[in-house]
């Protein structure tokens, strides 16, 4: 976990492109010239714990009305790219994860380091630690970040949860050796909370922790990188540990960047 504590220490210290050119910025409270963001663009947003109620009930309006969007024309795109990558996936996995299961043991040392619960933590330790360094530094855009960090993470947990209680998809490790990787759907267990792998909760919670911190701290150049970087470890560690295949994956990766990007960072 101190990896995470690391990288949003390394975030709040390092000065931003319009510290560096501009000494005569303030502080506080102005972040968001300090951070290089434009004022009137998204990640511009300030967020309090007040108004954390009413957005997340308008983030999930507009997810479970999406479908209305795609009636009228739009977001086809996407869409289908994910759809279709989702499909393609589905049917490879059989093929895929033979290969997973025979080289598991070979792959202890690297799966201990991508323990369930140490990655579950260090995904939760970043907008922990940037809230932490937030009010410690009297940084109302870091506390705004955290904030925008957990909501994403919530909106994208509520959109898994939904998904796995209807698909409740058998996850690899739960296949009897020997036995083929088919017929995983619908026998899982009955709660979403057990037994369930499509989508991936840690890939989608991964990557809405990420893009929000890519997106917020962009002027960084390294935070992108570093950020999508650790959500794919993550992500591709679900699918070593033989937790999840890797349709499951790419969704919970699709579903934790495009609600983050296209719906919890979007103004208000």
């Amino acid at each position: 976990m101190c990896c995470a504590t690391v990288l949003v220490c390394a975030v709040l210290i390092t000065p931003s492109p319009a510290q560096t050119t501009d000494p005569n910025l303030p502080d506080s409270p102005s972040h968001v010239a300090q951070y290089g963001i434009d004022p009137n663009s998204p990640e511009a947003r300030k967020v309090t714990w007040k108004g954390v109620p009413r957005d997340f009930l308008h983030d999930q309006k507009m997810i479970w009305l999406f479908p209305g969007q795609l009636a009228k024309g739009r977001h086809w795109v996407p869409t289908a790219a994910i759809v279709g990558g989702t499909a393609g996936l589905i049917i490879a996995d059989k093929h895929i994860m033979p290969y997973f299961r025979a080289h598991q043991k070979n792959l202890d040392d690297i799966n201990d380091t991508f323990d369930t619960m140490i990655t579950t933590g260090e995904v939760v330790l970043i907008p922990a630690a940037l809230l932490v360094g937030g009010y410690a530094r009297h940084d109302d855009y870091a506390v705004s970040t955290a904030i925008l960090a957990g909501e994403a993470y919530a909106d994208s947990a509520v959109v898994d949860l939904a998904i796995k209680a209807v698909s409740r998809r058998k996850r690899p490790v739960d296949v009897p050796p020997g036995q083929p990787f088919t017929d995983t759907f619908f026998d899982g267990g009955k709660s979403p909370f057990r037994g369930s792998a499509f989508p991936s909760g840690h890939a989608a919670g991964a990557f809405s922790v990420a893009t929000v911190m890519a997106n917020r701290y962009r002027s960084h150049k390294w935070v992108p990188f570093v950020m999508y970087g650790f959500a794919t470890a993550v992500s591709c560690s679900r699918i070593t540990t033989l937790a999840h295949f890797p349709s499951d994956v790419f969704l919970g990766a699709a579903l934790g960047y495009t609600i983050t990007k296209f719906d919890t960072l979007q103004p208000r």
